[in-house]
């Protein structure tokens, strides 16, 4: 089964946006390709949110910013825990 969204990016995109909440169970259908593949775009656009940086007094875009951040990261964490237990 592909990656749900039609590609790695835009998957890291609906992430990243709160449209798509990922538990272990989404990757079962991945494989080791689409995997990495999935890795690499999340760590792409969590290079791209960190260099975005927005205006110190603008507290909204702040919170926004850390919030897409933070889904990305647990995304990554929840990625790499699911590869380490299954060996994949």
């Amino acid at each position: 089964m592909p990656i749900p969204g039609g590609s790695a990016w835009a998957m890291a995109r609906d992430v990243a946006e709160g449209y798509l909440a990922v538990t272990e169970r989404t990757f079962k259908t991945m494989t080791r390709a689409d995997l990495d593949q999935l890795s690499f775009e999340i760590d792409r656009h969590m290079r791209e949110l960190r260099g975005d940086q927005p205006d110190l007094e603008d507290i909204p875009a702040i919170q926004l910013r850390q919030r897409r951040l933070q889904r990305l990261n647990s995304t990554l964490l929840m990625l790499r825990s699911y590869r380490q237990k299954f060996k994949t």
